[in-house]
C-alpha cells in the first residue's frame, strides 16, 4: 500500500490484527520490508505490525539529492500521522536504528519502546571517505559492484556458504534500490552523532548487536548501552549485520522478551 507522507510516496505493509498493540518495522540501507519477512511471521499474531520501505528503498520513492536523518524520520513521523498509529513499539535495523533515535530525540514521548538492532550512535570522522567512496561507485556504475562486498559485511562466511538461498535474496534487494535512494541515504548515515543524547531519550530501549558484526561491531552497540540509561543490552551469537536474518531465532527471542516486559 502507498500513501503520501512528508512530500514523497511512501510503500508500506499492514500485518497482524487490528487493535493489537503496534509494532513498526524498519530496514536498513539497500534493503526493504522484505528484510523483515521472519520477524513479520513470528510477530503478526501479537502485534499490529507496520513495515514500510524507507525513502528511495523498495517500492517508496527515491527523490534524487542528499537525504538527511532529520528527514528520515519526518517520513516515519508522517507515516504515523496519515495512518494514526499512536505509541507504536519501534524496532530498526542499522540505518533503521538511527533513525529510530533520531525520531524519539524529535518526538519524546511518540515511541512505547525503541529496539536498535546492529546500528550506531555515531561515526568517527575518519569513516566519512568509505561513505563518499559508496556513493561514488554507485553513481558511476550502479548498484552491481556493491552487493557482493555488502553480502560480505552483512552475513557471516559459514552462513554464506550454507544458506545461499536467503543471501542471493537480499543480494537481489541491494541490487534493486534505487541509485538515488542509496546515494541519498549515504549522506545521511555517516553524520549521526547523538551518543551524548541518548540519555534524553526515557523511552525503554533494547540494543541488539550480532557478536561478529564487522559493520557496527559490538563496542558500538555497547556504547549506546553505556550512553542509554536503564537501556537493556543482548549479543545475537554467531550472527553478522542482519542479525535478524543470520539467527532469526535467537533475535526474535531478545525482542519477544523485551516486550512483553513493556
Amino acid at each position: 500500500m502507498k500513501t503520501k507522507t512528508n512530500g514523497i510516496e511512501t510503500n508500506y505493509e499492514l500485518h497482524g490484527k487490528e487493535g493489537a498493540p503496534w509494532l513498526v518495522l524498519s530496514h536498513s540501507l539497500a534493503c526493504s520490508v522484505r528484510m523483515w519477512d521472519p520477524q513479520i511471521a513470528a510477530l503478526k499474531g501479537s502485534y499490529r505490525i507496520l513495515a514500510y520501505d524507507t525513502r528511495g528503498h523498495g517500492a517508496s520513492e527515491a527523490p534524487k539529492g542528499a537525504y538527511t536523518l532529520e528527514t528520515l524520520a519526518d517520513d516515519l513521523k508522517a507515516l504515523l500521522d496519515a495512518l494514526g498509529v499512536k505509541n507504536p513499539h519501534y524496532c530498526g535495523l542499522s540505518m533503521g536504528g538511527m533513525i529510530g533515535q533520531t525520531f524519539a530525540l524529535k518526538n519524546p514521548g511518540v515511541f512505547k519502546t525503541v529496539m536498535l538492532a546492529d546500528t550506531t550512535s555515531r561515526y568517527p570522522a575518519e569513516a566519512w571517505p568509505q561513505w563518499q567512496d559508496r556513493i561514488k561507485l554507485a553513481e558511476e556504475k550502479g548498484m552491481a559492484p556493491l552487493v557482493q562486498p555488502t553480502l560480505e559485511r552483512w552475513f557471516t562466511e559459514p552462513f554464506r556458504k550454507s544458506n545461499p538461498g536467503p543471501v542471493a535474496a537480499i543480494g537481489k534487494l541491494i541490487a534493486s534500490t534505487p541509485v538515488a535512494g542509496y546515494t541519498g541515504c549515504c549522506h545521511a548515515i555517516p553524520k549521526i552523532n547523538l551518543t551524548a543524547r541518548l540519555k534524553e531519550i526515557k523511552t525503554p530501549m533494547l540494543v541488539i548487536c550480532g557478536d561478529q558484526d564487522p559493520g557496527t561491531p559490538p563496542a558500538m552497540a555497547k556504547e549506546i548501552h553505556d550512553n542509554a540509561p536503564g537501556s537493556k543490552l543482548v549479543m545475537i551469537p554467531q550472527a553478522a549485520h542482519l542479525s535478524n536474518l543470520e539467527n532469526p531465532a535467537a533475535f526474535t527471542k531478545a525482542v519477544q522478551g523485551f516486550l512483553a516486559a513493556h
